[in-house]
């Protein structure tokens, strides 16, 4: 069960009647954490600390992971631990509330 959800059909608009139904968002965050690639060893430190407390890294540990690993797979790696704790946090919430 999520918190977000869609009401009623879509079937009388006309966007979708040109693209078809429109997917649930969640589900697609979901899906965006599912599909990324496992992260490198080097980098689990920093994806718990994105999980844990984000608003604690610095630039300093950002350039230091540069220099092992390519931007584009820290850029995704981040964005994937990033929407994969907000979806478990609100898995999370949804249990509480029932």
């Amino acid at each position: 069960m999520t918190i977000v959800k869609r009401r009623g059909s879509l079937s009388g608009c006309s966007r979708s009647a040109k693209t078809g139904p429109v997917p649930d968002p969640i589900d697609e965050l979901r899906e965006v954490v599912r599909a990324t690639q496992p992260a490198p060893g080097e980098l689990a430190g920093y994806l718990t600390k994105v999980r844990e407390r984000a608003y604690a890294l610095t630039d300093g540990e950002v350039a230091a992971l540069k220099k092992q690993i390519d931007e584009d797979v820290i850029f995704e790696q981040t964005v994937a631990a990033a929407i994969g704790e907000g979806l478990r946090r609100l898995d999370r919430a949804n249990e509480a509330i029932g």
